[in-house]
C-alpha cells in the first residue's frame, strides 16, 4: 500500500494554528482569533486540500509535459540553480498574484484569500482550487524556461511552506530582514483593507520586486484586515462563488463590447459596489455574530475533527482508494463543510442537510454491503421518527438560539 507522506501536512497545520492560539491566550492577545471566522478559514483550506487530490498529481504532467516539449534551455541541477529558481519562483509568483489583484476574473479566484477580517495562521488556508489552478499555469513558465520539474515541485513545497508563517500578528518587524524578506509585518499590510496599504507587497518570499515595481509599504499605523467591503457570509460556497456572480451581474448591466470585457477583465476597483448588496439580499447571505452555545459549538467541533481526520487518511491512502470511495468521501466532507458554515449561520434548512447527508452514509453503507435495495427502510424509519418525535424542532432546541444567541450585522 502506498502511502502519501505529504498527508502528515494537514494535522501539522492544525497543529501550529493551535500552538499560535495557545501563545496569543498567554500574550494576551486571543482576540487576533475569533471562533466563527477561524472555521470559515478552515473549510475553505479543507475544500481546497480535498479538491486538489483530484489534480494535485496534473501539475507535476504539465510542468513534465512543458519541460519535454518546450524547454527554451537546458538548465543544469547544480546547487546554485536552486537559488536562480528561487529567484524565478518567487518573481513570477509576484506577477500572479498582482495580476490577481488588477484583474476580475482573476480576483475572483484571489479575493476568497482575502475575506478573512482576522490575520493568523487560519488564514493561510483560504486558497481555493481554482486560484491553485490559475497560479500553476503562471509557473508553467519554469519549466518553459529549462528548470526541471522535480525541482520545481520542491522549491514550490518550500515557497509554500514560507508564506505560511507570514501569516501572524505575533512575530513583530524583524528588523534589517524586512529588507529582504516578506515578513509577519509585511504581509500584514498586503491583506489590509486601509486604503495606503491596497494593493501592496505582493512578493511572497522576497521584497526585491515590490521595490521595483514600486508597490512596496511597510506597516506603519496598526492594519485593519479583511476586504473594503466585507462579505456577509460564512458559507464557504458563497465565500468561492460570490464574485463570480458579481462579475456575471456586471456583464449583464454592461452596455456594448468596452464594459462587458472590462466586467471580466477591467480592474476590480472598477467593479459597481451595489451590486454585492443585492446579490446577498438575493441569496439571502446576512452573516450573524454569535455569543456561543456550548453544545453548538461541541457538536461542530466534532464533525470539524471528524472531516479533518477523514481528509488525512484519504490524503495518505487516495492512490489506494477506489473511484466510489474517492467520490463518497468527498461528497461527504463538501456536505459537512456545507453543515459548518449553515451552523455558523444558524439556518434553519440545515436540519433537512442533515437528514440528506445521513441517508447518504446510510446508502454508501449499503452499497458496501450491497443491500442498496433495502435504502427504502432506514428513509421510512427516519419518516416515522420526525413524524413521532419531532426530530427538527429537538435538533433545533439544542442547536439553535436565535432570540439570545445572534445579532444581525
Amino acid at each position: 500500500m502506498t502511502v502519501n507522506y505529504l498527508a502528515f501536512a494537514i494535522p501539522a497545520f492544525f497543529i501550529f494554528v493551535f500552538i499560535e492560539f495557545k501563545i496569543a491566550k498567554y500574550q494576551k492577545k486571543a482576540k487576533i482569533f475569533k471562533y466563527d471566522s477561524t472555521v470559515a478559514n478552515f473549510s475553505v483550506g479543507i475544500a481546497e486540500r480535498l479538491l486538489n487530490l483530484f489534480i494535485a498529481a496534473s501539475f507535476y504532467q504539465a510542468y513534465n509535459w512543458v519541460y519535454t516539449n518546450y524547454a527554451i534551455f537546458e538548465i543544469s541541477t547544480h546547487w546554485y540553480v536552486w537559488i536562480l529558481l528561487l529567484l524565478s519562483t518567487d518573481f513570477v509568483w509576484y506577477w500572479y498574484h498582482r495580476l490577481g489583484h488588477e484583474i476580475n476574473f482573476l480576483w475572483a479566484a484571489h479575493i476568497v484569500h482575502h475575506q478573512s477580517e482576522e490575520f493568523n495562521l487560519s488564514a493561510a488556508a483560504r486558497i481555493t482550487t481554482i486560484q491553485a489552478i490559475f497560479r500553476n499555469v503562471f509557473w508553467c513558465i519554469l519549466p518553459l524556461l529549462g528548470f526541471h520539474p522535480t525541482m520545481i515541485i520542491t522549491i514550490l513545497l518550500a515557497h509554500g511552506a514560507y508564506s505560511f508563517f507570514t501569516h501572524t500578528q505575533l512575530v513583530g518587524k524583524l528588523g534589517w530582514l524586512e529588507n529582504i524578506l516578506i515578513t509577519p509585518s509585511l504581509h500584514g499590510v498586503h491583506h489590509a483593507s486601509d486604503e495606503k496599504y491596497l494593493d501592496k507587497n505582493y512578493g511572497d518570499v522576497f521584497v526585491f520586486w515590490d521595490k521595483l515595481f514600486g508597490t512596496f509599504q511597510k506597516e506603519e499605523e496598526a492594519p485593519k484586515y479583511g476586504l473594503t467591503h466585507p462579505i456577509k457570509s460564512y458559507s464557504f460556497l458563497w465565500q468561492h462563488f460570490h464574485y463570480y456572480l458579481e462579475i456575471g451581474e456586471a456583464y449583464k448591466r454592461a452596455n456594448g463590447f468596452k464594459a462587458k470585457w472590462n466586467a471580466i477583465f477591467g480592474s476590480p476597483a472598477l467593479m459597481d459596489q451595489t451590486i454585492r448588496p443585492i446579490l446577498e439580499e438575493r441569496y439571502a447571505q446576512q452573516k450573524k455574530y454569535h455569543q456561543g452555545n456550548p453544545r453548538f459549538k461541541t457538536y461542530l467541533n466534532i464533525q470539524l475533527i471528524g472531516i479533518v481526520a477523514m481528509l488525512t487518511g484519504t490524503t495518505m491512502f487516495y492512490s489506494s482508494l477506489t473511484l466510489v470511495n474517492k467520490v463518497a468521501i468527498s461528497i461527504f466532507i463538501l456536505l459537512t463543510l456545507i453543515n459548518l458554515g449553515a451552523l455558523l449561520e444558524q439556518r434553519k434548512w440545515i436540519y433537512y442537510l442533515e437528514c440528506f447527508r445521513l441517508i447518504l452514509v446510510i446508502g454508501y453503507l449499503f452499497y458496501i454491503f450491497n443491500i442498496i435495495e433495502l435504502l427504502i427502510f432506514p428513509v421510512v424509519v427516519l419518516i416515522i421518527l420526525e413524524r413521532n418525535f419531532s426530530l427538527n424542532r429537538l435538533y433545533k432546541k439544542h442547536f439553535f438560539n436565535y432570540q439570545s444567541n445572534t445579532i444581525n450585522t
